[in-house]
């Protein structure tokens, strides 16, 4: 069977516990990472000719693996395999296998090398052909490391990486996606860090473009080289440097080459970047025209570095801290010559805590050479508040990432969210570029009413405020609410009967089973898609297919938003059908059974049953031995009847005084022994009869146990004998039917569930919170105060 990838993803993090305790996660980072490069590029390139990468003789996985166990692995793998690996492929600052301060020394060296090794031998990390050629299963198990390390790296060490979901909309926002491009496009980042940023740009582009990449730190700088490759960017140039005093991208004359799209996330607020650069006489003129940033706040010093890389119809995108927006002085004289330029093209405000190297809020800056002369306005969209919690960190959820990009790429205005803001009202603002102070993303406050306190009634405002229910249900306000008096309404239905009266009326009823019916016609033409994929199939491309047909189905639809139901779809693939869908690109549908073997701590093997990924038990169960499960079931429930029985029965007869107090423990064979004791003591004829009714429904229990075991085995032998006679097309049914478009259907009635209790919790929040006027409670406080006097004078007691 394939591996799927959360198990790919599982061994190559379980390589990181052979190296926890020696080092920390921004050190041990870079030798799992070189395992997995070194294990890659043999499986791949040994002996291809031609290949980008050269593979040294000696110098392979195999060749690694023949050191395990060796006193000096670590040296000979510095000698033998990196080094020559490295100096083939102009890799430089490789991690050393040989230092006794991160690996220990000694058999403690030799073992967590040795084990190391072993866990990448596992005979299903096979790089040798990439099953779902375009989706690149392991450039995508990089990422998750990088992701994993750079959370366990901590503050200070975290900023190698950029969060993918922000990558991915960087990419988006430029515009490769849908724009003409070749093998002469150009994409730069500056300061690539391990390069996610960069190849993320490079993979929404339609034709295989040119990356390059430059970066400060040398070990970083390795690691990007090294992503390049894993991801199959081979030819991709990253060089080392520091780019603001020594940019090693230039043309023939000395100048900076300019490149057709330019991302970034460079450091915040570098105090330090004008080390080795006079910026009032920078020989590439990037200050030029726009002014010098501030000695110790370089965010600007980037952002132009961006502006004179691009060529004239260049596109850019780079993060940068949110004080970029507003800060005074020097800041300010360079935003008002940027956005005059029309340079500014979007705003994008993100929430806080995103990267790994601060927990600050940050913004993209958007910037756009072609055609901006004519522009007329920055469009801003003010995304802070969409985002899942992830550990310590915030993270971009899958709906915030496409709404993101669909108001950026689409220009839609957005109450609260996005909008155009011209430069006539940004000049207003003296250019600043604050985001709340063009977009008002606050919630309206639930205000409270003191007339409503005092008179009682709920106001029709709030009442008005749930129009968005009342413009599908009419009638159902109408039934909820009678009119009061002028402003004022009141509940014209008992509030325990608020949830039936949504719930039944006709036109909520109604509603809900259009929905219901509108899945229906979007599940049955996606069945047939799913069921046409075949071995070769590419998943990313399914499922970004399989996105945006969800999302223009319940585009327009009221009361539930396309992006929550959107979210639903991306939670599940990424849960289980994404794991399915590699099966199926590589193996086809194939129901294959694999049994599970388990060691013990004695090294004994033990069968723990038996699991198939693609098609569960509990599927074909459901459909083809519905009668078995319902005997099983009826079995479950007498057991249970039988079991708590038994226990009524002995907490009946229980403490300290209890019959079943004289027994050690109530079991079967005590409780015979004392029925035999007793027997014929007309004095104990209760206890008797109360110990034979233990002893029958033990007796029973004893019975239901092994009829359950019986029927729970035959069910298994029946189930594990009905794979191999599948069809292809009734696994197709399973699938499809039974397993994908069953659990997106439960999600969605979920959905649409949550939006019904919104209403019926907010009418009955309004209903409890106006339903006592203020002077029914103060006269109801007064009749408590006069009985509470009243109590206190029978008890001899006065406080005044």
């Amino acid at each position: 069977m394939a591996l799927k990838k959360s198990e790919l993803y599982s061994s190559l993090w379980s390589g990181c516990d052979e190296l926890r305790g020696g080092m920390d996660a921004s050190q041990y980072k870079d030798y799992v990472l070189v395992l997995l490069f070194v294990k890659y590029v043999s499986d791949k390139y040994a002996g291809v000719p031609f290949a980008p990468i050269m593979i040294p003789p000696g110098a392979g996985f195999k060749n690694m693996v023949a050191l395990k166990g060796k006193p000096d692995i670590g040296d000979q793998i510095n000698k033998k395999i990196i080094g020559p690996l490295a100096n083939a492929n102009k890799l430089s600052d490789m991690p050393d296998f040989n230092d006794a301060t991160k690996l220990g020394s000694g058999k403690e060296m030799v073992d967590r090398l040795t084990n190391l090794i072993s866990i990448f031998e596992n005979p299903a990390l096979d790089f040798s052909k990439n099953r779902a050629e375009g989706d690149d299963i392991l450039g995508d198990a990089y990422e998750y490391l990088m992701r994993h390390f750079a959370t366990e790296s901590g503050k200070s060490k975290g900023q190698f990486y950029t969060p993918a979901e922000v990558s991915r909309i960087m990419a988006r926002i430029t515009g490769i996606r849908d724009a003409k491009t070749t093998n002469n496009t150009t994409v730069y980042d500056p300061t690539c860090g391990s390069g996610s940023l960069l190849l993320k740009v490079g993979d929404e582009a339609g034709a295989k473009v040119t990356l390059y990449g430059q970066e400060k730190d040398a070990a970083t700088s390795g690691l990007a080289r090294m992503n390049m490759i894993l991801h199959n960017n081979p030819t991709a140039i990253i060089r080392q440097g520091n780019t603001l005093a020594n940019p090693l991208f230039t043309d023939a004359s000395g100048r900076l080459k300019t490149f057709d799209y330019v991302v970034a996330n460079p450091p915040f607020s570098d105090k330090r970047w004008s080390t080795g650069l006079d910026p009032a006489n920078d020989p590439h003129e990037r200050f030029e025209h726009f002014g010098v940033p501030p000695a110790k706040q370089g965010d600007y010093a980037y952002l132009l570095h961006i502006v004179r890389s691009l060529k004239s119809t260049g596109k850019g995108a780079c993060i940068l801290p949110h004080g970029v927006l507003f800060r005074g002085n020097a800041e300010a004289d360079i935003r008002r010559n940027l956005i005059r330029k029309g340079y500014i093209k979007g705003i994008i405000g993100l929430p806080a805590n995103l990267f790994y190297g601060t927990g600050i809020p940050a913004c993209i800056v958007v910037i756009d050479k072609e055609d901006a002369h004519t522009r007329k306005g920055v469009f801003m969209i003010d995304a802070g508040k969409g985002f899942m919690k992830d550990g310590p960190k915030n993270r971009l959820r899958e709906q915030d990432i496409h709404q993101i990009v669909d108001a950026s790429i689409k220009r839609l205005e957005i109450p609260k969210y996005s909008r155009m803001v011209s430069f006539g009202e940004i000049e207003k603002n003296e250019f600043n570029l604050n985001i709340p102070r063009y977009i008002d993303s606050q919630e309206p406050e639930d205000l409270q009413d003191i007339e409503a306190h005092l008179k009682g009634g709920i106001p029709k405002a709030d009442v008005d405020a749930l129009s968005s229910y009342w413009s599908v249900c009419p009638k159902l306000r109408r039934a909820l609410f009678a009119d009061l008096r002028p402003g004022y309404v009141r509940l014209a239905v008992d509030k325990a009967a608020i949830k039936p009266t949504i719930y039944e009326h006709p036109e909520f009823a109604r509603f809900m089973t259009g929905m219901e019916a509108h899945f229906t016609d979007w599940r049955t033409k996606t069945a047939a898609t799913l069921k046409a994929l075949k071995p070769g199939c590419h998943p990313k491309i399914l499922i970004a297919e399989l996105g945006e047909s969800l999302l223009a189905h319940y585009t327009g639809k009221p009361l539930i938003g396309k992006y929550d139901v959107y979210q639903h779809l991306m939670d599940y693939w990424a849960a289980t059908m994404q794991d399915d869908c590699y099966f199926i690109a590589a193996d086809g549908w194939k129901a294959e059974t694999t049994r599970i073997i388990e060691k013990d701590k004695k090294g004994k093997e033990k069968d723990k049953g038996w699991i198939c990924d693609l098609v569960p038990k509990f599927l074909i169960v459901a459909r083809y031995f519905a009668k078995e499960q319902e005997t099983i079931t009826a079995l479950e429930a007498e057991l249970e009847s039988l079991t708590a029985s038994i226990t009524e029965l002995e907490e009946e007869h229980g403490g300290e005084d209890g019959l079943f107090s004289e027994l050690d423990k109530a079991n079967k064979a005590n409780v015979t022994a004392r029925l035999r004791e007793i027997k014929g003591d007309k004095e104990a004829k209760d206890e008797a009869a109360t110990l034979s009714a233990w002893l029958k429904l033990a007796n029973d229990e004893a019975d239901r146990k092994r009829m359950l075991k019986e029927a729970d085995a035959d069910l298994d032998a029946k189930t594990l004998a009905k794979y191999p006679k599948l069809t292809e097309a009734e696994v197709k049914t399973l699938v499809v039917e039974d397993k994908w478009m069953a659990a997106l259907a439960a999600a969605i009635h979920g959905e649409m569930d949550r939006i019904s209790q919104g209403l019926t919790q907010r009418v009955k929040e309004l209903s409890e919170r106006y339903e006592t006027p203020l002077p029914q409670a103060v006269s109801k406080v007064a009749e408590l105060e006069a009985k509470v006097n009243r109590h206190l004078q029978r008890m001899g007691f006065s406080w005044k």
